[in-house]
């Protein structure tokens, strides 16, 4: 950094030392100017005199008001303005009393608004320019008359160009950081869907196998001293439902890796093509599960196929734990129109002391979830003469939204 960008970083952090350097820079050059006279025909040469007494005072007069220009300008405006005005009618030869004028005229059209700088800069070029042509001791068609009206008008319009640049600056950082602050928040919205996606798939994974090992661990308690060979069918099936819920947490939780890391999943999300198996889970745990399907080898998007599948595991998994030991399931897939219906029934007659299912417990929150991502719909409740139903409406393409819809 050079000297003087240090300098100027300095008055710029003393604003009234600055404008006293600036009201001094005004002064020597008014009072430069005080002493020279042009001389010749056309003006052509320059000469030297002495300035009167009075326009030495109003220059320093001038001067001096500049220091508190940022402050109060329209008032430094008006005391700038007033001893410019006694200059042009008293002067003669004229001493260059306006220049302060003009600086105060800038810093009025730089700090307020357009209207107040018309309003300002023609009065004071008016009042300036006619005073100096109609009382001044100078023809009215003098050059320092004309010189007059062309530095005020300057001084207005090159105010009003740098308070324009400035809001133009001022906007264009308040765009940037209102960018920059959607950004963020977008970001921080994908994460908060991130993570609520990971922790649905880790609830319908734990939910499903825990429950399908906490049954068949009771059964293998239950017959254990009796019947040892069932005993080992049920902790054969606690063995495999703990090796299936195993892969699909670390497949999960493999969503987390970074994208260089070489030991980030490969294997397919699970979907209906593995409803099948998904069923025979659930009847080794003793539960009767009739699966039909009718949508025509429909193949469906990957978010929509996961879905599904995982609405009917989260379902089953609330019969297996809640409708009772000789409860019934029947799962349907069927495709009507542009949409996938997916129910599943139960016959179920929870105990007495069982534990009420809740309406907005996370597993039927985390089906909702699922389908209200998609823009689909869901129905759950209770069944006339006893059970519960389950019935998901999901659009096999799902950019078949309304318009207008939110993603």
């Amino acid at each position: 950094m050079s000297t003087l960008d240090r300098a100027r970083r300095r008055l710029q952090a003393h604003p009234l030392a600055l404008d006293a350097a600036l009201a001094a820079g005004v002064l020597i050059c008014m009072v430069v100017g005080s002493f020279v006279v042009p001389q010749g025909e056309n003006d052509v040469a320059w000469g030297v005199r002495s300035p009167d007494p009075l326009s030495l005072l109003l220059i320093t007069i001038g001067a001096a008001a500049l220091v508190f220009r940022r402050s109060d300008p329209k008032t430094v405006l008006a005391v700038t303005g007033t001893v410019s005005l006694i200059e042009c009618v008293t002067g003669d030869p004229r001493a260059p009393v306006a220049m302060s004028a003009v600086v105060a005229l800038y810093t009025v059209a730089s700090t307020t608004d357009r209207a107040t700088t018309w309003r300002a800069g023609l009065l004071t070029m008016t009042v300036l320019t006619g005073a100096a042509m109609l009382a001044g001791p100078l023809p009215w068609y003098a050059q320092e008359n004309l010189a007059i009206l062309a530095w005020t008008g300057i001084g207005a319009t090159a105010g009003d160009a740098v308070r324009s640049r400035r809001a133009v600056v001022q906007a264009i950082r308040e765009r940037a950081e209102r960018a920059e602050r959607t950004r963020e928040e977008e970001a921080r919205r994908r994460v908060a869907e991130e993570r609520l996606r990971i922790a649905r798939d880790l609830h319908d994974v734990v939910a499903h196998h825990i429950a399908l090992v906490n049954v068949q661990a009771g059964v293998a308690a239950h017959v254990m001293d009796k019947r040892p060979d069932q005993a080992k069918e049920a902790l054969s099936h606690v063995r495999e439902a703990s090796r299936s819920a195993l892969d699909e947490l670390r497949a999960t939780v493999g969503l987390l890796r970074q994208s260089d890391d070489p030991k980030a999943p490969t294997e397919p999300a699970p979907g209906l093509s593995c409803l099948e198996d998904l069923a025979d889970t659930f009847r080794n745990a003793g539960l009767r599960v009739e699966v039909a399907r009718a949508d025509q080898d429909t193949e469906l998007p990957a978010a929509v196929d996961l879905a599904a599948y995982r609405i009917i595991q989260e379902a089953l998994t609330n019969v297996q734990k809640h409708a009772g030991p000789d409860a019934k399931a029947e799962v349907s897939v069927v495709r009507v129109g542009p949409n996938i219906e997916v129910t599943v029934l139960d016959d179920g007659h929870p105990a007495e002391d069982a534990p009420a299912v809740p309406g907005g417990g996370h597993g039927l929150l985390g089906m909702r979830e699922r389908v209200s991502a998609l823009r689909g719909t869901l129905t759950t409740g209770p069944r006339y003469g006893g059970g519960f139903r389950v019935h998901a409406i999901l659009p096999v393409k799902t950019g078949t939204a309304a318009p207008g819809d939110s993603a």
